[in-house]
């Protein structure tokens, strides 16, 4: 791995030692601890893992004019390999495609992120601190191993290292300086919270234009592709974030009693998650709104609020307020939080009207092509968006129609799962409870079916028939793959099931 801010393991040969350590040094014990917090690097096992699925079949975006020459000549070495292990690792790869381009590269960008170095690829963490989008690749270990071993990656990674060198050094200084920008700003810096740490990764083997971030613990991730122009207003949006979060997680008391603001974000097109977090709300209420008074965009409060993140337009009006005092933001975001005045909110957001779905901002528009749909896919995703907006009828009919058209039985048993939830929200509890069953006969992929049976497991609890409830959320936590938030449910609703049955025995 290739770091640098102030963990160069060799300095660039255009650039003397003491004319390159003479960029990097911070001014103060403080500032150099706040520049250890954040690294800039490659990675030679996410180069492994990329390097594996471009000979596999990862094709998206390979035409695009920014890709960097490195993946072509990457992927034209590998041709000329002999490679035993490939025909059964591109049916590995054919076999876990998602429906999107960003999906299909993001699960194995979670892989890499969550193995040791190579040789060995062994998980980092217990089982359960895997990701879930990862740990659905488990059977990936064994063949990207011996696919590491057939193709010489060890001496391949020897070659393509000075590449990865020369973009990390056409990074440094646009992020030093939007670093250096932001913590300016908000008057705070990563050694105010010492254990988390930053990790800007660039990767030359990914299809372009993307910029991808992942949280694990205390640490954040953000994996640069290939790009024309240096993708700073993504990268500065997970930096914000990275220095907010932690801050309002220490004041969640202090946001804990604003939680019934979550109900006015129901219908916003926002990931789940965000609708049951009130501090995880804040965090990214107040990103944004320090992203458009950094950038004086102010109508970027209104599109951030009719996406769903209603704090936003309070937390810009408090700014202002912020910049005149004294204080940093890790001590003053507690009167902010404090401040907030649940009637009067709940006044502002009365009149707004939520966005019907996600917004692409151009910059970060996906233009990498998915694997191509089938009929029954392309259905769904019509489905699932009116089922996002409530159009019920309409999406059940579509529901419907996928179960007639040409699909994987994934597709079959997404279609099941799209009318029983409809049945859920029409209280029509048997016809759920049969739709729900035909899902898990149909094949479905591990997020289904970990929902699946958590909505049984629900459904049989109401009707008080607690030991078939308890065997579909115990179902539930036995799925690889399935998502935390199901896991979390099927475990807190068993945890209540217990608790119910032990006051009930005399």
């Amino acid at each position: 791995m290739k770091r640098i801010f102030l963990s160069y393991q060799r300095a660039q040969r255009t650039l003397t030692a003491c004319a390159l350590l003479a960029t990097l040094l911070f001014a103060g014990a403080a500032r150099a601890r706040a520049a250890d917090a954040r690294q800039l690097e490659s990675n030679e096992t996410l180069f492994c893992v990329m390097a594996a699925i471009n000979a596999a079949g990862y094709d998206e975006g390979v035409n695009l004019p920014d890709n960097n020459p490195l993946r072509k000549q990457v992927r034209d070495y590998l041709a000329t390999r002999r490679i035993d292990v490939l025909p059964e690792l591109k049916l590995y790869y054919r076999h876990h495609m998602r429906q999107n381009g960003v999906q299909d590269v993001s699960q194995y960008i979670s892989f890499a992120l969550s193995v040791t170095a190579p040789p060995d690829f062994a998980w980092k963490v217990r089982d359960v601190d895997i990701p879930p989008d990862a740990m659905a690749l488990e059977a990936f270990q064994t063949l990207l191993a011996q696919f590491y071993n057939e193709a010489g990656l060890a001496e391949l990674w020897q070659k393509v290292e000075p590449a990865y060198t020369k973009e990390i050094y056409r990074y440094h200084s646009p992020i030093l300086d939007m670093a250096s920008s932001v913590e300016n700003y908000l008057r705070i810096s990563p050694s105010d919270f010492p254990a988390r740490h930053f990790h800007a990764v660039v990767e030359l083997l990914t299809a372009p234009q993307l910029v991808q971030t992942f949280h694990y613990g205390d640490a954040t991730y953000v994996v640069i592709s290939p790009s024309e122009q240096p993708r700073m207003y993504d990268i500065r949006h997970a930096y914000l974030f990275f220095l907010v979060d932690p801050v309002m997680i220490t004041d969640r008391a202090n946001l804990q009693p604003k939680r019934s603001l979550l109900d006015l974000a129901l219908l916003a097109p926002l990931p789940d998650e965000y609708k049951t977090d009130i501090v995880l709300l804040a965090s990214q209420s107040l990103v944004k709104a320090t992203e458009a008074r950094m950038d004086k965009d102010f109508t970027a409060v209104d599109r951030a609020t009719r996406q769903g993140y209603i704090l936003t337009p309070y937390f810009a009006e408090q700014l202002p307020v912020f910049e005149k005092q004294q204080q940093g933001l890790r001590y003053y975001a507690e009167v902010m939080a404090d401040a907030i005045d649940l009637k009067a909110e709940t006044a502002r957001l009365s009149s707004v009207k939520f966005d019907a779905a996600p917004l692409q901002r151009k910059a970060t528009q996906v233009v990498v092509a998915g694997p191509e749909l089938s009929a029954a896919g392309k259905t769904l995703e019509k489905a699932e968006s009116l089922y996002s907006s409530r159009s019920l009828e309409e999406a059940k009919v579509l529901f419907g129609k996928a179960l007639d058209q040409k699909g994987e039985p994934a597709e079959h048993a997404q279609a099941w799962y799209g009318l029983a939830r409809i049945s859920v929200l029409e209280n029509r509890a048997d016809t759920a409870i049969q739709g729900f069953q035909k899902t898990l006969e149909s094949a479905p992929d591990a997020f289904t079916r970990a929902w699946a049976n958590v909505y049984l497991g629900r459904l049989f609890k109401s009707r008080h028939d607690f030991t078939l409830a308890t065997k579909y959320y115990q179902d539930a936590l036995a799925v690889s793959g399935a998502s935390d938030k199901a896991k979390q449910a099927a475990s807190s609703e068993l945890q209540e099931i217990s608790k119910n049955q032990e006051k009930q025995i005399p």
